[in-house]
């Protein structure tokens, strides 16, 4: 028993013995990571400084800094082990990681997937820091660009996270992608109205306001006869294509439209029914030429109100003129 507790004994002192003297060299391979740490978030800033003032190659710097820090990371974590492990070779890395590749290809599937789309987000630029975009409901301003998710501010100031794998195989609709934009608004007029005269009073109109373009040219275009309107599409280009600029640029068109219409005798009408009453206890209910409601009067005479006594002997006629026919 007491040969085992040496033994026991024995094994502790030694791993302490061993820890001790592996402590100098932990410690120096713990500076060593942590400068190379500290040297890499140097260097992503350094490059995102160098291109922040560039917009077409923002995005490509926010890559680049990012695949320096990870690759002066890495290089850090070598030597470090190094230190610790002289044994320790570059091929022991590559293979240890590729064991693990696998394993960590599974577990983290979804961030990996996220984190190549954030990459190649960043290097085909569909969008940039500050392009409005339209993703699915969500709608505004993009705020920054991550490896792993692109955040974008709603009109109405709330933040957004998108996965950047949704975003890379998803539609998305890219508003400020151009420096000008058309806009366009439909507008019913009544078919009694002249079609040609409210085209031209609606170009007077977007042409007085000077959110407008001149050119590209505003343009009006008859569209569709529906139920109760002749309806006229009016279309406008805007510069810059900003939701506030559109927001302007509609309400100043709007407004000048309707007040330019109505100040020349133009009807905007609303939609309008008619509903016509059957009235089931006049004599003349069933006959077409003489019933009111619905029906023209054919003889001009106002039919009189059948009372409840006179239907109930009508009832009663029929049925006995049934019965004997029977």
């Amino acid at each position: 028993m007491t040969a085992e507790i040496s033994g026991v004994w024995d094994k502790i002192e030694s791993m302490i013995n061993d820890f001790i003297v592996l402590l100098p060299n932990m410690i120096l391979a713990l500076i060593v990571f942590a400068i190379f740490f500290f040297v890499g978030r140097s260097i992503k800033r350094a490059v995102r400084r160098l291109t922040r003032n560039h917009r077409q190659s923002r995005n490509l710097g926010l890559v680049l800094g990012r695949l320096a820090q990870g690759i002066t990371v890495l290089v850090g974590l070598f030597i470090a082990l190094s230190i610790v492990i002289p044994t320790f070779k570059a091929g022991d890395l590559v293979q240890l990681l590729g064991i693990s590749g696998v394993a960590i290809g599974f577990a983290f599937r979804d961030i990996l997937q996220n984190f190549l789309a954030g990459i190649l987000i960043l290097l085909t630029e569909p969008f940039q820091i500050d392009d409005q975009i339209v993703f699915k409901n969500f709608e505004g301003t993009v705020e920054s660009i991550e490896t792993r998710a692109t955040t974008i501010r709603t009109y109405d100031g709330r933040r957004i996270v998108i996965p950047n794998a949704e975003l890379f195989t998803n539609s998305v609709m890219v508003n400020t992608a151009f420096d000008k934009r058309r806009m366009q608004y439909d507008v019913g007029i009544g078919y009694g109205d002249d079609i040609d005269r409210a085209k031209q009073l609606m170009m007077e109109a977007m042409h007085s306001v000077d959110e407008v373009l001149k050119d590209p040219a505003p343009d009006v275009l008859l569209m569709e006869l529906a139920g109760s309107t002749v309806n006229i599409r009016a279309r406008w280009w805007i510069a810059p294509p900003r939701r506030m600029d559109d927001l302007r640029s509609r309400d100043k068109v709007l407004s000048a439209i309707k007040e330019k219409l109505t100040a020349n005798g133009i009807d905007l009408p609303f939609p309008t029914q008619q509903i016509l009453f059957h009235d089931q206890t006049e004599e003349t209910d069933g006959d077409r030429k003489r019933q009111r409601e619905g029906w023209p009067a054919g003889s001009g005479e106002v039919p009189k109100p059948r009372s409840i006594s006179g239907s109930l002997r009508q009832l009663i006629e029929l049925r006995s003129q049934q019965d004997g026919n029977g």
